[in-house]
C-alpha cells in the first residue's frame, strides 16, 4: 500500500509546453505549419512529457501482463485456460505476433506472469509476480480481495521502475489472459453506466451460446459483486484481473516518473481506464495505439479522451497495436530533433499573409 499512496502523491499534470521553446523549434521546421499533423502533436506530447524539446527514445518497453480468470468456467471463451500459460511460453521464446512486431520496431519485450493459473517454468525472460492462480469467478464472488487488488496494482508500478535502470523512454502495456474481455467488459460497464450488451463483444470471436453466456455472466457479475463506481479500487476487485490492475499500475508508475505510456486495445484500455479514475492526472500520459474492433473500446477511448492512431481492425491483444504506434511515436520525436528549420536548410520562409497550399 506505501508504493501504491506515494506514487499517486507524486504524480504531477503533464503541462504542454508551458515555455513554448517545443511549438518554437516545430514554428521554424522547413515545412508549411501543421503539415505533419498529428505527428506533430505526439511530437508535442512526448517532448512536454519529458520536458524539454532536446529528447529522443532510445529504449522502448512493451510490458506484456499475464493472468487468468475463474469465469472462463462459465464459457465465455473460445479457447480453454491452459491457452494463457502456453502463450506465455510463446512468448518467452519469441513466436508470438508480439515479439515478430517487436523486433520489427526495436521494442524490448517484458513479461510477467500476474497470475496465471498454473506454474511457468523459469526463465529470464519471464518476470514472475504471482498473486494468485487465477481470479476467483466473478458470476459467483469477487474476482478477488482488496487487498490484492492493491498488490496487482503495485505489481505493475514495481515492474516498471525495475525496468527503469535498462532504459524507458516510450513503454506500452500488453496483456494475455483468457477470458479477459469479460472483466474489462464488466469494469467498463460499472465505470461507465453503460448497458452490457453496448460493451461485451466477441472477445477470441465467440458466437451463439458462448456470447450468451458472456453476457449473462457480465450482467450477474455487475449484480452479484455489485462494485462501487466512485471506488476504482473495489471495482478491480470485485470485477477485474490481476493483469489489469497490473496494466492499471504500469500506466501509474511510468506518469510517475513522466514516461509516456501507450496503451493497447480493449484489456490495456481497462487497466488505464481504471489508472484515470484513481489519478485523473495519469490521462495526460496515455496514447492511444489503436481502435479495437472490440465492442466497447471506443468507449473506453471516450471516457479517456483519447483518439487512437490507428485503425487497423485489430483485436488480437498482447501489446500488438502499442507496439505498432509505437515506431510512429519515435518518428514524431526524430522529427522534432532532426529536422531542420527554414534557416538550417536555407529556404525562404513564407511570406506574411500568404497562403500556404499543400497536397
Amino acid at each position: 500500500m506505501e508504493l501504491f499512496a506515494r506514487t499517486i502523491r507524486n504524480i504531477e499534470d503533464v503541462r504542454i509546453d508551458p515555455g513554448g521553446e517545443i511549438r518554437a523549434r516545430m514554428d521554424k521546421w522547413a515545412i508549411p505549419r501543421g503539415s505533419l499533423g498529428r505527428l506533430e502533436e505526439l511530437a508535442l506530447l512526448y517532448a512536454s512529457i519529458r520536458t524539454t524539446s532536446k529528447t529522443g527514445i532510445n529504449d522502448k518497453v512493451v510490458f506484456t501482463m499475464a493472468g487468468d480468470h475463474g469465469v472462463v468456467a462459465e464459457g465465455v471463451s473460445a479457447f480453454p485456460q491452459e491457452v494463457t500459460g502456453q502463450m506465455v511460453r510463446n512468448f518467452l521464446s519469441g513466436g508470438a505476433a508480439v515479439n515478430v512486431l517487436a523486433r520489427h520496431a526495436g521494442v524490448r519485450v517484458t513479461v510477467v506472469d500476474c497470475g496465471v493459473a498454473g506454474e511457468l517454468p523459469s526463465d529470464s525472460g519471464l518476470r514472475t509476480k504471482k498473486i494468485g492462480y487465477g481470479t476467483g469467478n466473478i458470476v459467483k464472488g469477487p474476482a478477488m480481495s482488496r487487498k490484492e487488488a492493491v498488490a496487482s496494482i503495485e505489481l505493475g508500478i514495481e515492474t516498471l521502475e525495475e525496468e527503469l535502470p535498462r532504459g524507458v523512454d516510450l513503454a506500452a502495456v500488453g496483456d494475455m489472459g483468457i477470458g479477459n474481455t469479460t472483466p474489462s467488459s464488466a469494469v467498463l460497464a460499472a465505470l461507465s453506466g453503460a448497458d452490457v450488451k453496448e460493451v461485451t463483444g466477441r472477445g477470441t470471436g465467440i458466437n451463439g451460446s458462448n456470447l450468451a453466456n458472456k453476457l449473462k455472466a457480465v450482467e450477474t457479475a455487475l449484480r452479484v459483486n455489485r462494485p462501487n463506481p466512485d471506488d476504482p479500487i473495489d471495482v478491480l476487485a470485485k470485477v477485474g484481473g490481476y493483469e489489469i490492475g497490473a496494466i492499471a499500475g504500469v500506466c501509474l508508475g511510468a506518469a510517475r516518473h513522466r514516461r509516456p505510456v501507450i496503451i493497447d486495445g480493449f484489456i490495456s484500455s481497462a487497466g488505464a481506464l481504471l489508472a484515470a479514475q484513481i489519478e485523473p492526472k495519469v490521462k495526460g500520459y496515455l496514447i492511444a495505439s489503436h481502435l479495437s474492433t472490440e465492442r466497447g473500446h471506443r468507449l473506453m477511448l471516450e471516457k479517456l479522451g483519447k483518439r487512437p492512431i490507428l485503425d487497423m481492425e485489430m483485436r488480437l491483444g498482447e501489446g500488438t497495436g502499442a507496439v505498432l504506434a509505437m515506431w510512429l511515436v519515435e518518428a514524431a520525436v526524430k522529427l522534432l530533433t532532426q529536422m531542420a528549420t527554414f534557416k538550417e536548410a536555407g529556404v525562404s520562409e513564407a511570406q506574411t499573409g500568404s497562403f500556404n497550399q499543400t497536397g
